[in-house]
């Protein structure tokens, strides 16, 4: 029986089923790793935009590519329904912007556990569960970029639900009055030594330690909050293939 959000079944995915998917917000990009990295590849489904794939790494290992949605909620559907085909490691290739100067835009960054203020957390576990990835993930991640020459940071990410409020975005937001408890959180984040803002590691990291699944979190460094609130465009492709061979390679 499909899934209903994800748009296939576990006998979808045939006899030599992947345990492992790799993860992105965007349905282009998951369209994008597909073609250019798998081989034998094969749609699964593009319902709702949640476009999934199933191909071969060049090593011959089966691998799934999935879309996540935008954001904690969708990400939380998504990630409940392929552990139900059996999906056991969960790696998310993401963006995210800077709040520390010394981690640049072009750069890669490895969660190491998150700051997780979510909604979609809570339903998972309380607050105070720890969100923390798989160590032998996120070690293979952080040797890989070192093996490519990649500039990768790990540490500390801060997952929030809203791009424009809660990462302190007011000259580029259609809201410029923020909840007084939101003034100031980027320099508090940064005293705290937390590296970057992006959506969705909190909520998958809860989930993997509540589930009993591994999972880790690579994001491309596309802005960077110590000087600007805005997306550095021309580099994102190129940063955020930095990401995406990172994580391909460290399965291999």
């Amino acid at each position: 029986m499909k899934l209903y959000h994800i748009g296939f079944s576990k006998s979808d995915l045939g006899v030599d089923a992947p345990q492992t998917v790799l993860l992105s917000g965007e349905p282009e990009r998951s369209r994008y790793i597909a073609r250019t990295y798998l081989q034998n590849v094969r749609l699964l489904s593009e319902y709702r935009g949640l476009n999934s794939y199933i191909g071969n790494l060049p090593d011959g290992k089966p691998i799934l590519v999935a879309t996540s949605g935008m954001g904690a909620s969708s990400l939380s559907i998504v990630v409940n329904e392929l552990m139900q085909v059996g999906i056991k490691r969960f790696i998310r290739i993401g963006t995210c912007g800077s709040i520390q100067p010394h981690v640049s835009v072009g750069s890669i960054v490895v969660s190491q556990a998150a700051l997780c203020r979510q909604g979609a957390a809570l339903d998972i576990a309380p607050v105070e569960y720890p969100a923390v990835a798989d160590p032998y993930l996120t070690i293979a991640l952080v040797n890989t970029a070192q093996k490519l020459g990649i500039l990768c940071h790990l540490g500390i990410t801060a997952s929030v639900d809203t791009f424009y409020e809660g990462q302190e975005r007011i000259d580029s937001s259609a809201n410029s009055q923020l909840q007084p408890w939101l003034k100031g959180i980027t320099a508090t984040y940064r005293q705290l030594n937390i590296l970057n803002y992006e959506m969705e590691a909190g909520t998958l990291l809860k989930m993997a330690g509540v589930y009993g699944f591994a999972a880790a979190c690579v994001c491309a460094v596309v802005a960077q909050r110590t000087v600007a609130e805005t997306i550095v465009v021309a580099d994102k492709d190129d940063t955020v293939n930095k990401a995406i061979e990172v994580a391909i390679k460290s399965l291999q």
